[in-house]
């Protein structure tokens, strides 16, 4: 369980959990960090926008944190949010995606949906996150558990 500032010298093993965290408020990152690591997390943070790309590519992260304002004044402005509202679903489907910010109720689908994530939280909230994200993505693995079983019958040949 360890927090990593460097990408290629981090080794992530078949048997850990890693975690990306995008974040600018300082207190919002080691809150987000915190928790992450407390459920056993690996956890990586992306200084900036190109950084959380190259990461996100490399790396197959389990449940990836992002502020709404990361590197940006408004949400219009987030780089990485663009980015991850944009990119076709195949390419973050290994993650749970958590967008963390004041202008969300916690847990709205609607929300969530409009931002391609999974789930939307209050930044009012991250005391919880531990629980927040444990809820994420639980609720994430259940409703893909039917795909990716399908999935892997059809790659191992079974059926």
């Amino acid at each position: 369980m360890s927090e990593s500032t460097n990408p290629t010298f981090d080794f992530v093993s078949k048997t850990d959990k890693p975690a990306l965290i995008a974040f600018t408020t300082p207190d919002w990152l080691e809150s987000a960090k915190t928790a992450l690591l407390e459920l056993g997390y690996k956890v990586h943070t992306a200084a900036t926008h190109s950084d959380f790309l190259i990461r996100f590519s490399s790396t197959q992260y389990q449940v990836v944190v992002v502020e709404e304002l990361f590197g940006a004044n408004t949400r219009e402005e987030n780089l990485t949010l663009k980015s991850l509202e944009t990119m076709p679903s195949s390419q973050r489907r290994h993650a749970t995606i958590m967008l963390v910010g004041e202008s969300f109720q916690t847990f709205v689908p609607m929300e969530a949906f409009i931002h391609s994530v999974h789930a939307v939280i209050n930044s009012s909230e991250l005391f919880l996150l531990k629980q927040l994200v444990e809820k994420a993505v639980s609720d994430n693995e259940n409703f893909l558990r039917s795909f990716r079983d399908v999935q892997t019958r059809l790659f191992s040949g079974s059926r």
